[in-house]
This record gives structure tokens, sequence and C-alpha cells, in this order.
């Protein structure tokens, strides 16, 4: 008699076609390409600017230039963004626009040519981020699927860049950071084209029973929102610019450095990743108190320049003085904003968070570090503190 034939188990397995269908792994291409750049921009068009032969004193005011660009552009662009027809457009023109500033950097040589485009670039680049924060939240919501996750993978991309462009430049020399760029920058376009479409009504009935768009934005609890936000995120000045330079002065040697950073952004990751359901019954002012909190302890014991094993697990802590404070004021926004008006709040806090603040508490952080070395990191407590501040009033007042 014939064995009966073994059972079959299958399994469920999303083809390739369906799983790129859906808009989570969508918005995943982007922010994995956009990041995949913004880690090689970030902290290595500086050392571009020096193979292009910018002094130091022109080097920052490239940097200022970019900032200044983002203040002025990011604004517009959300305005652009929440009236279009398709979110989608208003995304699409400025990645084009980033390929197009860098493919200018080419043949540049004179130095206003090239403090020009670092402004232009500056406002591309930093410009789709509230664009795509708001558009990737709120399809989320509407979906049901995890935005930490697309995310989390835009933050592990950025290590790469990062990590990426710094073997290029050790083997090519600086030049390697603009090939780096342009072919993210490429891909960001690429990516842009398979975004969701984004479609927003906007017909005259859409808004016929919402307040104008100045009232929303300073009522409902935004102010204090924003201030926390800003105050939080701004007080990462010291540690964007100077960690590097303090820790190397207290000894840590430069790979350790590098470790340090990969420990933050990867804290970053995780938390991204999780934070749903970790945090799934905190409100998001409450989100932003944790971030203010956690920044001020950070900030803190960073200023007492603790042995090379201590600065790990503070570096940790990323995940909730960055993190939490970036993704409680998303919810936010996407809990008290009107679709029509999601880039907009986005944007304002980008301009005031990664723009006005951010560069007031780079500017100081300067003069802290001249004066004072490591310890200067004490003096981020402060704007971490009163953004925690703030963020324990929107609490309250939303009771």
């Amino acid at each position: 008699m014939p064995a009966p034939p073994a059972p079959r188990y299958t399994a469920r397995v999303t083809s390739p076609a369906r799983l790129l269908a859906r808009s989570d792994t969508r918005f995943a291409l982007f922010y994995g390409a956009f990041y995949l750049g913004f880690g090689a921009y970030l902290p290595y068009m500086p050392v571009w600017y020096a193979e292009r032969g910018l002094s130091p004193e022109l080097i920052g005011i490239a940097a200022a230039a970019g900032m200044v660009g983002r203040v002025a552009v990011a604004p517009l662009g959300a305005f652009w963004s929440d009236r279009a027809a398709r979110r989608r457009d208003a995304i699409l023109a400025f990645s084009l626009a980033g390929l197009a500033v860098f493919l200018a950097h080419i043949p540049g040589t004179h130095p206003i040519f090239i403090l020009a485009l670092a402004g232009l670039s500056g406002a591309a680049v930093t410009g789709v981020i509230p664009l795509v924060d708001a558009f990737a939240m709120g399809q989320a919501r509407k979906e049901g699927f995890a935005f930490g996750v697309p995310r989390a993978f835009g933050s592990a991309l950025f290590v790469i860049g990062n990590l990426g462009t710094g073997a290029l430049i050790s083997m090519y020399g600086g030049e390697a950071v603009l090939v780096w760029v342009l072919a993210s920058a490429a891909l960001t376009a690429l990516a842009a084209v398979f975004l969701p479409a984004g479609r927003i009504d906007t017909s005259a009935g859409a808004a016929r029973h919402e307040a104008p768009p100045l009232r929303i934005l300073l009522g409902a609890g935004f102010p204090l929102a924003f201030a926390a936000s800003a105050l939080i995120q701004g007080g990462h000045g010291f540690y964007y610019a100077f960690s590097a330079l303090a820790w190397r002065a207290d000894g840590v040697p430069a790979w350790a450095i590098g470790a340090l950073w990969a420990t933050g952004v990867g804290a970053e990751i995780i938390f991204f990743a999780v934070w749903g359901r970790v945090l799934k019954g905190w409100s998001p002012a409450a989100m932003m108190a944790l971030a203010g909190g956690v920044a001020v302890v950070r900030w803190l014991a960073l200023a007492l320049s603790p042995p090379l094993w201590a600065l790990f697990p503070l570096q940790g802590l990323h995940a909730f003085s960055f993190a939490a404070a970036y993704l409680g004021f998303l919810r936010y926004a996407a809990d008290h904003a009107p679709e029509r008006l999601a880039a907009t709040a986005q944007s304002v806090n980008s301009a005031l968070s990664g723009g006005l603040v951010l560069a007031g508490a780079t500017f100081v952080s300067g003069l802290a570090f001249a004066a004072f070395g490591t310890a200067g990191f004490a003096l981020m407590a402060i704007p971490a503190g009163l953004g925690g501040l703030c963020a324990l009033w929107l609490i309250r007042r939303d009771r």
C-alpha cells in the first residue's frame, strides 16, 4: 500500500511587483535614496568646498548659505505642496532641482559661484524633507502602515552614505563627495517619480468650514509645539558642529568618533522602527517632553568629558533627544493640522528647528567651545530644558 503523500506546506510570499506597489515601500525607497546622498552631503560638502579652494571662512559662509536657503525656500515649497493637486509634484520638483544644482557644481571654481550653489543646494536638499515627512505621515494614517519603518530605512542609508563617502574620500580625494551626491540625487529623483500621487481635494468646499491657515497655525497649541520642537532640536547645535573636535581634544581616537556617530544614528533607527509599539499610548506632547528631559541629561553628561566606554550609551540617548522630538512633532501636526496645511506645518517647524534656532545655537556653540572646550555641551541643556518645559505646558493645555 503506497504511503500517503507528505503534507504540503505553503508560505505566503509577497511578489516583488506587489511589494513595490505598496506605499510604504515607495516611501522607503525615496527615503533611502535621499538619505544615501544626505549622508554624504551633510558632513562632507565642506571637504568638497576645500577641494575647490575655498578658505575656512568661505566654507563657513557656504554652510550658512545652505541654512538661509532652507529657511527661505522651504515655506514656499510647502505653500505649493499644500495647494497642488498631487503632493508628489512638489517633491519631484525639489528632487529634480537638487539634481540640477549638483550638476552645476561640476564646473564650479569661482568662490562666488560656489557660494550661490551652496544656498541653492541647501534650499533644494533640505527643503524636500518637510514635504515628504508630511506626505508620508498622512499616507501612513490613511493606509495604516507604520511611518517609522520607511523613515528608519532612510536613517540606515544615511550611515551607508556617510561611511561609503568617507572611504571614497580616503582613496580619491574630496571630488568623490560630488560624485556620490550626484548619483544619489539621480536616484532620489527616480524614486520621487514612483511615490504615490497623494491627490488632495482642492475644491472650495473642502476648506469651507476650516479656520484660516494663520489662525490654525497660531492656535491649537501650535506655537508651543513649534517652540518645543525647535528648542530641543536646536540644542543639538554643539553636537553637530563640535562634538568631533571636542572628543578629539579629549583624546578619543578617530575610529571611535566615527563609531560614536554611528551609534547615535543606530539608536535613531531602532527608535523609528519600534516607536509605534513602545510609545503607542504616549501623546505627541509627551514624546517631546521626554525628548527634552533626556536631552538635558545627555548634554550635561557629555559636558563632563566622560570616558570612552560611557560615551556609547550616552550616544544611545540620541534615540530620544532627536527621534522622539522629531516624531512627536510629526504626530502633533498630523493630529491638529488639516491635510491642506500638513506640509506648511512641517516646513515652519523645519525652518525654525533646522534653520533659525539651530543656526543660532551653532554660532553660540562656537563661542562656547572656544571658551570651555567639551564643557560647552552643557550650554545646550538650556534650550533643551526650555523645549521640554514648552512640551509640558502643551500637555497641560491639551488636558
